[in-house]
């Protein structure tokens, strides 16, 4: 009897020990976010630039040179980026507060309107619970919080030269510390793969979606298309609810520049481009399973955003996946990764092969 209570005793301390361990280290990373934010941005890019200065490498080019190619292309990239978003950026800015003017005239407008139909609404409901004069503002500071994430572009870029360089080493350096210069990591291995064949085809994914919104903002005569599809590309990382965030204030200033009907085509195009990518094109290259339910995927998105801002929730799916299969690997964590899973824990962790229908 006392030895069951000692145990009880002894479990209830460890369990008390690892949630204050938790959330130390919650609020230490919050603490530390823009470090642990450049971290993460630059591992990101990392994760983009391995796959072609691994296909360097085959091609026989020197592993110093093969990093030193992807390294400037992708600056030349972010620069062409980076000057074009900020020159569109730094004109909605300047032009908010008339934007903000109009919103309000359009509003009021648009109550006179129902009133002569009959239909009573006050002022109050617009202009604060559904405040788009609200929605705009936030969408500029998103922006900025963003721009101010890149203004460490050059610690940034220094970081990802140096992971790139040590990525063919590091496994060899693992084994040595492990001390068996031949173990392999088979699982470690088969996740690390499937995480950067993820991250890739999102990118293209998002960039596709960021460059068919430009095209169509541009076609509708919206003004700053190239904001928009940006922020669209930015948002499509973030899971059911990142394109729907991105096309809200597109929606608003075509309203407020063009009328309900082109806002109508503006919403029309979001639908379809998200619909196309998110239920023909991105089931058939990634498949349909990420192996995390649905709730977990809402939480996530609320916790990495929440303490990591922007880039936490974009990146919010690949912290949780990476979590998950930390909790997979030792057998008093795995009732963990049970619980972060979907209906079927047996099922690979990633899927990126087309299924065979029966």
């Amino acid at each position: 009897m006392f030895n069951s209570e000692e145990n009880n005793s002894s479990r209830a301390v460890r369990v008390l020990i690892s949630v204050a361990a938790i959330v130390i280290i919650i609020v230490g990373i919050n603490l530390a976010q823009s470090i642990v934010v450049l971290f993460l941005v630059s591992f990101f890019l990392a994760l983009l630039g391995t796959p072609p200065v691994i296909w360097l490498k085959e091609k026989h080019i020197p592993s110093g040179f093969a990093v030193l190619i992807v390294m400037s292309c992708m600056l030349v990239v972010v620069i062409l980026i980076g000057l074009q978003i900020g020159i569109s950026f730094g004109s909605f800015s300047d032009e908010l507060p008339i934007l903000q003017s109009r919103i309000r005239e359009q509003v009021l407008d648009f109550v006179v309107l129902l009133k002569s139909k009959g239909i009573v609404v006050k002022e109050v409901f617009f202009l604060e619970y559904i405040n788009p004069e609200s929605i705009m503002r936030l969408t500029a500071e998103l922006l900025t919080g963003f721009s101010s994430v890149l203004s460490d572009l050059v610690l940034i870029l220094l970081t990802v030269t140096f992971i790139l360089l040590e990525v063919s080493s590091f496994p060899i350096k693992l084994r040595t510390v492990l001390g068996d210069p031949l173990q392999k990591f088979p699982q470690f291995i088969k996740f690390a793969n499937e995480m950067k064949r993820y991250m890739v085809i999102k990118t293209f994914m998002s960039l596709g979606s960021g460059i068919l919104i430009t095209v169509w903002l541009y076609i509708l005569g919206v003004d700053y298309p190239l904001l928009w599809g940006f922020l669209a590309f930015l948002l499509n990382y973030i899971p059911n609810i990142g394109s729907i965030i991105a096309a809200i204030p597109a929606v608003i200033l075509a309203i407020v520049q063009l009328g309900f009907g082109s806002a109508v085509l503006v919403a029309a195009g979001y639908l379809v481009v998200n619909f196309i990518e998110g239920n023909v094109i991105e089931p058939r290259l990634m498949g349909r399973k990420l192996g995390l339910s649905t709730l977990v995927v809402f939480l996530s998105l609320i916790f990495w955003g929440g303490l990591l801002g922007l880039v936490g929730a974009i990146l919010s799916i690949p912290l949780t996946m990476t979590l998950k299969f930390a909790f997979e690997s030792s057998e008093s964590t795995k009732w963990i990764a049970i619980l972060l899973g979907s209906e079927k824990f047996d099922q690979p962790i990633l899927s990126f092969s087309k299924k065979k229908k029966r």
